[in-house]
């Protein structure tokens, strides 16, 4: 299984990227964690050595080349290989595309959600390929469903998406996989409080609570970590939101109705 295996995670300090290197953790692997909190990620990598884990903590920004070169240098000289590399650092926005006073966020989304994965995974490339590694990546349903309020972290999503679709078909001979994640919302998360207000600033503590609909991180874990396993092509998280894909096919407009009516219950 994980045995021994090299492990990286991006966005590690917190949410399901915490919850993803601790889940693993019992399956004793290597575990490369990647964040820029490195206080937190000093916490998550203790608590994975306590079940058995060998973790080592890197501190780095996701969009940063540099500090991305960085995370594949101490993966390298600390374990020798990668056998997994998980993509999980994301950022959000919670703001009406005609009310945005600053459009650098939609810079910063797209740097975070898709750039950071295009440099991290070039970077890893050479050395997936030796240990015919599986690419994990946490996109969103957004990635193929469109959400109000959520414009440039929904463009993010669909380029990532993208990406990867593409990048599993160029790969396919050379023994690489690719497993693209879709999540409905989580519970337990900062994505909410770190996301971007129409003015470009975090929106940081809200009163709204997550829908009875959101999952947990635990599940969430429990559910990716058997993905990985398997190595699947696509997770989607519950599985019943593939019914709501399958309906955007044939009736958009009524999913439309349906997302919107939903994102009203969040405001």
């Amino acid at each position: 299984m994980f045995l021994n295996k090299n492990i990286v995670i991006t966005g590690a300090s917190s949410g399901l990227g915490a919850a993803l290197a601790n889940e693993l953790a019992y399956f004793k692997p290597n575990l490369i964690l990647f964040s820029r909190n490195i206080d937190k990620l000093n916490e998550v990598a203790k608590s994975c050595n306590d079940k058995g884990a060998k973790a080592i903590a890197v501190q780095g920004d996701i969009t940063k080349p540099e500090d991305c070169r960085r995370l594949v240098e101490a993966t390298i000289n600390n374990f020798g290989s990668v056998d997994y590399l998980v993509l999980n650092a994301g950022i959000s926005m919670w703001a009406k595309f005609d009310e945005v006073t600053d459009l650098s966020l939609f810079q910063k989304l797209i740097e975070t959600n898709y750039l950071s994965a295009v440099h991290l995974i070039h970077l890893f490339l050479p050395d997936l390929k030796k240990s015919k590694g599986l690419i994990t990546a946490i996109s969103s349903i957004q990635g193929e469903i469109a959400v109000p309020y959520h414009s440039g972290y929904v463009a993010s999503k669909h380029a990532l998406t993208g990406f990867l679709n593409t990048l599993r078909m160029e790969l396919r001979d050379k023994g690489v996989d690719v497993m693209l994640v879709k999540p409905h919302w989580l519970r337990g998360t900062d994505l909410r409080k770190n996301a971007f207000d129409k003015n470009g600033n975090m929106i940081g503590e809200s009163r709204k609570e997550h829908s009875k609909e959101s999952i947990s991180l635990e599940e969430s874990s429990r559910k990716i970590i058997k993905g990985m396993l398997s190595r699947k092509r696509e997770l989607v998280i519950p599985s019943k939101l593939k019914l709501l894909s399958w309906l955007n096919l044939i009736s958009p407009g009524l999913v439309e109705k349906i997302v919107s009516g939903k994102v009203k219950e969040q405001e």
